[in-house]
This record gives structure tokens, sequence and C-alpha cells, in this order.
């Protein structure tokens, strides 16, 4: 029988309530993570990925995926100074790999990596969860952003509602509005104010989906090749949302953005990091049919579940409940590792991480950043693994 998914968890460095010894008792064999101290575009060097790399392993656990080596704002703009980025980008490759790191995580998501409108969404257990509420957005977007071509991008009737949720708010809850929204940055807890924000939004002017797009493939052409060389496997991260917001373009967001990407420096060094979460936001997202046909450039697995809303709005939901179907999920990605294997191909044991966690029990007692509570994760790692074996054993005994 092949082999199992590696099983991983997110760990956002030493200041991370959830520590390498609690990560240790998940069940999880590998940690994902980065250097998140070293600013967007520039070099990481050997020194910082071996005393990263030292620490995890002195835990018992193996450094198995980096998540993120951020893409700087340069390169989506298609700015001047965007060879120098890509040039420091290859070098910290190069570094990951002389350290043999060798999976990497990226994202093309102008300026805020991830949405989220409520970071404390209360289920009818107590539990606590990410939720991405379209009325609230649509508030932000036309009444406090102000951006004036918001006006014409939503409807009459979602103003309507936007400005009622909005007027529904006090003080207090505007405020953790905007720093929720604010929150998008990648393994930082700070947030952009209004006035840095509107700055990012103004580099982006006169960039559209299309433009968005030739950037990326810009950067892939740029960087493939190089990473090719070293045994390095890039895995970009799908849009969350995955879909337009605040006048930004998306376009990793559905399987015809993902087949251009990949069309765009075919290699096995350009990948998928398949997120079931952010492609499941999407109705229109055929989860296990994507598996299906794109599965042989699929690195890295994020398996986590939302309840979609008729609205476009969602919410973090159970691993195993919510709007996709992790059972068909499960069986297509184990039949991708069949082919695998069947085909002689070595990397059988995808790295697979349980995303986005409720806090739940003893999370209440810890500021984890959002999403990444301790025990909310561990239920949803026992769950996938429990479905892995069970499909397996069934299917491939």
């Amino acid at each position: 029988m092949f082999s199992n998914l590696e099983q991983t968890f997110r760990w956002y460095g030493p200041s991370d309530p959830v520590s390498l010894q609690a990560i240790s008792q998940t069940g999880a064999t590998s940690i994902v993570t980065a250097l998140h101290h070293v600013p967007a575009g520039e070099v990481w060097t050997i020194d910082e990925i071996e005393k990263r790399k030292n620490l995890i392993r002195s835990a018992g656990l193996r450094w198995s995926v980096v998540e993120s080596v951020n893409v700087h704002e340069s390169i989506k703009t298609a700015s001047p100074d965007r060879e120098q980025y890509a040039e420091k980008y290859i070098a910290t490759l190069k570094n990951l790999a002389a350290s043999d790191i060798r999976i990497v995580c990226y994202n093309f998501m102008p300026v805020l990596d991830w949405t989220r409108t409520d970071i404390d969404f209360r289920l009818n257990n107590g539990a606590s969860a990410l939720r991405f509420h379209a009325p609230a957005l649509a508030a932000f977007d036309l009444f406090i952003l102000e951006r004036e071509a918001a006006f014409l991008e939503f409807s009459n009737e979602q103003q309507v509602l936007a400005k009622a949720y909005l007027d529904g708010l006090n003080p207090d809850e505007k405020k953790l509005l905007i720093n929720n929204i604010m929150a998008g940055l990648p393994g930082t807890k700070d947030v952009l104010t209004l006035e840095q924000f509107k700055g990012h939004l103004e580099k982006y002017t006169g960039i559209d989906a299309a433009q968005l797009k030739k950037n990326l493939a810009w950067f892939l052409q740029a960087v493939i090749p190089e990473a090719e060389k070293m045994g390095i496997r890039l895995c970009i991260h799908p849009d969350d949302p995955p879909c337009p917001i605040l006048g930004l373009p998306r376009v990793v967001s559905k399987e015809e953005d993902l087949l251009d990407l990949i069309n765009a420096s075919p290699s096995i060094a350009n990948g998928l990091t398949f997120c079931t979460g952010s492609l499941g936001a999407r109705r229109d997202n055929d989860l296990p049919g994507m598996i299906d046909r794109l599965g042989k450039h699929i690195h890295f697995l994020h398996l986590r579940n939302v309840k979609r809303e008729a609205d476009g709005s969602f919410y973090e939901d159970n691993h195993l409940e919510g709007s996709s179907d992790m059972y068909a999920i499960m069986k297509s990605i184990l039949a991708e590792q069949k082919r695998r294997a069947d085909s002689g191909r070595t990397d059988i044991a995808i790295p697979m991480r349980p995303d986005h966690g409720h806090k739940l029990l003893d999370d209440f007692n810890y500021d984890t950043f959002p999403g990444y509570s301790a025990v909310g994760r561990l239920k949803g790692l026992a769950e996938l693994r429990g479905l892995e074996l069970g499909i397996k054993k069934t299917l491939y005994a």
C-alpha cells in the first residue's frame, strides 16, 4: 500500500503560543513555517534557515514546507525594480535548497493575503470560527474606505444592506471590523492603517486581472527554471476569498486560473497548494474533479471546510462538515497518490495540514493567530487522519 499523507502543522515561530512540544503531541510529524521576521523581498540567509530548522528538529519534528516566501509587491505591480526582487527570491530558494527544504508555498494576492470580517464568530456550541460576511466587507469598502468605484461595483440592494449593517454597529464594533479586515498580513498580528491601505491600493491603479496574471506569468518564468535546477517545488496558494475585493483583482481563484499559471511555465517546480477552504468558497469550483484533473501538480494540501451562504458570505466549519464533500476530496487525493505510486513518482506522501481550526476548550486561554488554535486544529487533524485511513483501508487494502 502507498504511504500516508505527511501530517503537518503550521507554526508561526518562537512567538507562537502553540509550542513545538504541543504540536508534537497532535500526531503531526512535520512543521510548516517561515522566517516571518524577515521582511518580504529580503533574502533568507542560510544561518537563519538553519537556526529555525535546528529548533524544529530539537522538538523531534521536521521542517517540511515553507509557508510562505512572500512575493514582493514590486513583482505583483511590475514596478521597475521587480528584477532585483526576483533575484532575491531566487537567492532565498537557493539557501532553502542548501538546507534541504524543498517545498515552498507562496501566493499572489495583492496587499492582503487573506480577508475575514470576523475572527471570533461564535457557533451554536460556543466555539469560535473565522467568518467572511459579504455585507460587512461592502460596508467597509463603501462607507469606511469610501472607495468611489465601489458604488459602481455593488448593486443597489447590496449598498442598502451594507448601510444597514454599518448603522447597526457601535464605535467599538466598527473599529473591530476595520482591524479584522486590515489583519491579513502573513505571520504577524500587525494591521495596516486606513491611510496605509489606501496607499497600497493606489499602487494597483490600472492593474486589472489580465495585467496581474501577466505579472504572475513573468514571475514564474523568471523563478521556475531556477527552482527546477535546485529541486525546489513552488506551490501557489489560491486567493482567499477567491474573488475580487476592495477593487483588487484576484487571479488564482478557479480551475481556469490554475491551468493558466501552470501553462505559464510548465515544470514540476511550478505547482499548486490545493486549499479546499479557499477554493471551496466558490460554488462553481468542483474540488474532487479539480484534484482528478490537476493532481499531478499538487505539492501541498490545506484541508479545511467552509459553509457557504447565498450572498457570498462563508464561515469556517468543522473539517468534515461544511459545503464541500471532504470524503470525495480525500478519495480524489488518495487516487492521485496511487497514480504517483504506480508511475514511480517518489513524492507520494503529499504534505497535508489541517487549516483554520476553531477555538475550542483550552484554546480560549491563548492569544493564537486567527485560525491557528491548538485544540481546534488537533481535532481537525484527527478527523482527517481517520478519514484517510478509512478510505484507504476500504479501497486499497
